[in-house]
């Protein structure tokens, strides 16, 4: 299992964003949690089969279709204490 933490920086609020990441986490079989942050950004915890979690981050790159994705900070992470995937 892998479990990434993630930063999300760019025009990410308010298009949708969080929806878009749980249907995708979701699809993947993840697990973790996806929230906005004061700053702006969308912060993530993502854990599962390490392929599905980097395919998920490769997704993150482009985001939704209103989304302007800037950077992404990526760390390891501990993973959930709960399975599946919630927006917060």
């Amino acid at each position: 299992m892998s479990a990434k933490r993630l930063v999300i920086r760019g025009q990410v609020q308010g298009v949708g964003f969080r929806d878009w990441m749980v249907a995708r986490a979701a699809v993947l079989g993840l697990s973790g949690w996806v929230r906005n942050r004061g700053d702006g950004a969308v912060e993530a915890l993502v854990a599962g089969d390490a392929a599905a979690v980097e395919e998920l981050l490769r997704a993150c790159r482009r985001g939704p279709r209103m989304a302007r994705v800037a950077s992404i900070e990526e760390e390891l992470a501990p993973p959930p204490d709960t399975p599946g995937f919630s927006r917060r």
